[in-house]
């Protein structure tokens, strides 16, 4: 597995994002994650955006962070949100989100992030198990879900 940083409009992130679309279109039945991301979210040191390339220079694994502080969608200073983990379906159960995970926050914490919050649904049970599994604890909801129902959000401090 071979990690690589990308623009998020990059060819294969375009490619990995609109799969995980179609995903959470199929889980959910409203079109994909309507949150506003912008390539220049993800510019370090802002953030950053990591595809996952197999041994045939296939991507099969995205992942990102971009900075957040203090906001009226409740985020706090000093945040990494987490957006767009993707593993691609014939791979998954692998270990590759757990690495992609492990690089992101690596990254955020490199570049100063107090901690990684992520927005999760109760329809990717999935998500839930390996973001809890690796640290992160419920917190107070944020960002463009926080008043849906299936809303779940996780942090976990960086330090």
């Amino acid at each position: 597995m071979n990690i690589r940083r990308v623009p998020f409009d990059h060819p294969d992130a375009v490619k990995l994002n609109d799969e995980v679309q179609a995903e959470y279109h199929e889980r959910y039945g409203d079109g994909g994650d309507a949150t506003a991301l912008d390539p220049s979210d993800f510019q370090p040191p802002n953030g950053v955006y990591l595809i996952a390339y197999d041994d045939t220079d296939r991507p099969v694994a995205t992942g990102g962070w971009r900075s957040q502080d203090k906001n009226a969608e409740g985020n706090e200073d000093g945040d990494a949100e987490l957006k767009r983990m993707y593993v691609v379906r014939e791979l998954r159960g692998r270990g590759i989100a757990r690495r992609m995970l492990a690089a992101l926050e690596d990254d955020a914490r490199a570049a100063g992030r107090v901690r990684m919050v992520l927005e999760t649904g109760t329809q990717q049970p999935e998500a839930i198990a390996l973001y809890t599994s690796s640290g992160y604890e419920p917190c107070a909801k944020f960002g463009y879900y926080r008043s849906y129902e299936s809303s779940r959000c996780y942090a976990k401090f960086l330090a």
